[in-house]
């Protein structure tokens, strides 16, 4: 099967990481998968939430948002209340990010990593983890270089793609043409030593089995191995030895 943008059912969209993007922030990473930009940006603050003091350990939240015009027709600005929606991708963002830090060696720091989405065709969560996590290591990476951290805090790298079943086919990766129309769709997080954080799966029109389900997740890893080697070289790019898993 061909898809409306030419790519195979097992590929990705075209990927690029632009790491250091933002000036100002202390850690930035502009990430564009096909049609969809996410803009990661982190700031790095000496306070730590209530429920932290006194642990000695420090915390890594997210907050998500879309600009605009980011899609088709004019999304309007959360001013006064976040919907679930964005609720539940800032959550999942912070869980994916702590799932590979040592939240023990950041000592009372927070780091917030800011996800704006600049276009949307589809995977914006997904693209949003990936693109955070190359933001939160440089952030942390200039921590090291202070003497404040000997090592970098994270024990491997965490990415996130999608996938689903239209007309029979399992794709990886859905633009926002094939999400609304998958019959079956899926977004997986997990780390580059093998292990999963999160799997989100729903039968849009009928349920699902336990062997679709594991084959839409395989063919996620497929495309996790790939983002994950993406995000080395976009942090290499800037000097920075990337974290190494120990099943690597």
């Amino acid at each position: 099967m061909i898809r409306g943008d030419g790519r195979r059912p097992d590929q990705l969209r075209p990927i690029e990481i632009a790491p250091g993007y933002l000036q100002h922030a202390e850690g930035s990473a502009l990430i564009t998968m096909g049609g969809t930009s996410v803009l990661c940006a982190v700031t790095i603050e000496d306070r730590i939430p209530r429920f932290a003091m006194g642990t000695g350990s420090g915390w890594i939240t997210a907050e998500y948002g879309m600009l605009p015009r980011s899609t088709h027709t004019r999304t309007p600005r959360e001013r006064s209340a976040e919907s679930g929606r964005t609720k539940e991708i800032q959550r999942l963002i912070g869980r994916s990010l702590r799932s590979v830090a040592q939240l023990d060696l950041l000592g009372e720091r927070t780091f917030t990593v800011d996800c704006d989405v600049i276009k949307a065709d589809g995977g914006t969560r997904t693209a949003a983890i990936t693109g955070a996590y190359v933001a939160l290591v440089q952030a942390m990476s200039k921590l090291v270089e202070s003497g404040a951290y000997k090592t970098l805090p994270v024990h491997c790298a965490v990415a996130a793609t999608s996938a689903g079943v239209i007309d029979g086919v399992a794709l990886l990766d859905l633009a926002y043409d094939e999400d609304f129309r998958a019959a079956l769709d899926f977004n997986v997080v997990g780390t580059e030593a093998g292990e999963l954080v999160e799997v989100q799966g729903t039968g849009e029109s009928h349920p699902f089995s336990r062997t679709q389900m594991d084959g839409l997740v395989d063919l996620c890893e497929v495309g996790l191995r790939e983002l994950f080697a993406v995000q080395r070289a976009a942090i290499e790019t800037l000097g920075i030895k990337a974290p190494v898993p120990a099943t690597a």
